[in-house]
């Protein structure tokens, strides 16, 4: 299996244990994962100017069509606007015919290319496939109670993944969660937006949405379990800011799904990238038998 690998902005400079854990559960399971030199998705200025953003990610597209390769994205935001570009190309030939002069602007000649486009956990879930992963597992990790965060981007909007996942009641991350042998929990409150999205806006508000959640979890889960970086800052390295102004520990570590799965896989935890994770993990580690 061989992917074209779009990590984006935020992935490169504020969460590269994502990415670290990515390519050493790739490596194990034998997926290739290529780099393409991609740019930004256009994600960010999407709510001033949608065609500019668009437009970006179409960019994208057209560099990821080279390869001949699917486009496989770590995060969720830009799988969406990805894979929103996609769907507009073949659905909105008037759409299609402006990111065509926006980008003939920047000297781009577009032709319409459209890869597929898939996020890594979707990825693993649909086309690698849980029987597989759950082979290649040396650690099953019994011992651990994991919460599991979709987060909004991973199954959002729903008409952007036909086929995949309850956008209200998703499950894939928990099956995901369970094929390296530990327990997915339910709770109330699972689809919750970790308040990333607003932090700009109201950094009041989008913390206050953060510390909910990481209060519901802390003492009942050993450790939150996210596929997004965005909901990574939010939850990991938030966590002592709110610690310090709710006046209570949390302590919940928040682990990438990929360093989870590189933990089941046998990886060593030094390949996984858990120095850079805020919150410490050594309890958790030690639970799991590592």
């Amino acid at each position: 299996m061989r992917y074209s690998l779009f990590l984006g902005c935020t992935i490169p400079t504020r969460q590269m244990n994502y990415e670290q854990s990515a390519r050493e559960v790739a490596k194990v399971l034998g997926i290739e994962l290529v780099d393409g030199g991609y740019g930004c998705c256009g994600f960010p200025i999407e709510p001033v100017d949608e065609v500019k953003a668009l437009s970006m990610a179409a960019a994208n597209l057209k560099l990821a069509s080279a390869s001949g390769d699917a486009l496989v994205t770590l995060c969720s935001a830009c799988g969406e606007m990805l894979s929103k570009a996609e769907k507009s190309l073949v659905e909105d030939a008037e759409t299609a015919k402006k990111f065509g002069k926006v980008l003939a602007q920047a000297g781009v000649e577009y032709g319409g290319e459209k890869p597929r486009v898939v996020h890594f956990a979707r990825m693993l879930h649909d086309e690698y496939g849980l029987d597989n992963i759950k082979s290649r597992v040396v650690k099953p990790l019994g011992t651990l109670r994991l919460a599991s965060h979709p987060g909004c981007h991973y199954v959002r909007p729903s008409t952007l993944y036909p086929g995949f996942d309850d956008p209200e009641f998703p499950g894939t991350l928990d099956r995901l969660i369970e094929a390296t042998g530990a327990q997915a929990l339910d709770y109330e409150g699972k689809t919750d937006c970790c308040g990333g999205g607003i932090l700009a806006v109201r950094e009041d508000i989008a913390k206050a949405m953060t510390g909910k959640k990481l209060t519901k979890l802390s003492g009942k889960a050993d450790a939150m379990v996210v596929v997004c970086p965005f909901c990574g800052i939010m939850y990991d390295k938030y966590q002592k800011t709110l610690e310090e102004e709710l006046g209570k520990q949390l302590g919940l570590p928040v682990l990438y799904y990929p360093q989870l799965l590189g933990l089941a896989l046998g990886i060593e935890p030094a390949k996984l990238g858990f120095d850079v994770n805020s919150v410490g993990v050594q309890a958790i580690l030690e639970k799991a038998g590592v």
